[in-house]
Formats: structure tokens, sequence, C-alpha cells
């Protein structure tokens, strides 16, 4: 599921901050974590291992899971992001 996260994100030139993990169980009973980076993410390992740190503060209690997700939200368009340089100098003046 990370590698596929992680080829959506390149495929779109994008990267994002929160992971949420989502578990439904037999009995329907979701459940949902999620944890937000101080930076965008979109590293395979980067994904699977905040993936896995979340799963595994779910107590399962002998429950059988149904299906389980994982998404990256509070996304960052890579392609919009601009280094944008000031000019020093105007009219041979330092501008403050």
């Amino acid at each position: 599921m990370a590698q596929i996260v992680e080829q959506r994100l390149e495929q779109h030139e994008t990267r994002g901050r929160t992971l949420t993990l989502k578990v439904k169980f037999s009995d329907y009973q979701q459940l949902t974590r999620s944890k937000t980076m101080l930076a965008p993410i979109s590293e395979l390992d980067t994904i699977f291992e905040i993936a896995k740190t979340l799963f595994e503060l779910i107590e399962l209690e002998n429950r059988s899971i149904r299906l389980l997700g994982i998404s990256l939200s509070n996304l960052d368009n890579a392609k919009q992001i601009q280094v944008i340089q000031l000019p020093l100098f105007q009219n041979g003046n330092i501008i403050f």
C-alpha cells in the first residue's frame, strides 16, 4: 500500500504532510489514526515507517481486519514550489 501511495504522489508530482491509517474490522467498526509531519513527505520508506508505527498503536484484541488502508493528505504540489530571489540592489541602492 505504501508503494502505491508513493507511486501516485510521484505521478502527480506532489507530497503530503498527513498520513492516515484506516482499519475496518469484521464487525464493521472502523478506526483511523493519523500523523502530521512538519515537512512534506513522499518517500516510500518514510510512508511505510509512519504507517507501521500507527498500525502498532492499534489494539487488535483478537479482532479480524476486513479493510486496511493508508492515505496521504495535506498535499503540497511540488510543481508550484518556486524559489524567488529578490534583488539586493535597485538603481544602485541597497533595498531594505
